[in-house]
């Protein structure tokens, strides 16, 4: 609970605070609560811009964006994610975590030959399996996961 003040204990802060509260009172004058329903009235009849569905067909046609007909997902486009291939997974205690080493074999919960698992921020998008491109490690993606599934794997 906020301590009692005395008077002469009020901030500067606290009494600058108050200075724009009062201006602001005497600012809107005698305005009733007629005057208030009228200004709400008056921003409900405004039309408003219709929300965005991020789940509506892309335009093929090729025409300039227009705003009213599909989201603009540019803006979401250079905003970095992890991905992530998952092998599989266990659960072992931290004593036999503690007591892994050089050489310690993990038993995991996928058979061999299985697709991974392909994560972007830890959910799953995709299904593959590993590849060798250029000496490296790659993934060729099998099954992709619609992105209507997804947004029902979020809910």
């Amino acid at each position: 609970m906020a301590e009692d003040k005395q008077p002469d204990e009020i901030s500067a802060e606290e009494q600058a605070l108050a200075d724009e509260w009062a201006a602001a009172l005497d600012e809107a004058g005698d305005a009733g609560q007629d005057d208030i329903d009228a200004m709400l009235e008056q921003s409900n009849a405004e039309p408003r811009m219709p929300m965005e569905e991020f789940n509506s067909p892309a335009r093929a046609d090729g025409d300039d964006f227009d705003p009213g007909d599909s989201p603009n997902l540019d803006v979401i486009l250079d905003i970095p994610v992890t991905i992530s291939m998952e092998v599989g997974n266990t659960d072992i205690t931290i004593r036999n975590l503690l007591q892994l080493n050089q050489g310690s074999v993990v038993e995991l919960d996928r058979l061999a030959g299985e697709p991974l698992d392909v994560k972007v921020n830890g959910t799953l998008i995709a299904h593959g399996e590993v590849v060798v491109v250029n000496e490296k490690f790659g993934i060729r993606l099998t099954d992709v996961i619609s992105p209507s599934e997804r947004i029902k794997k979020l809910r």
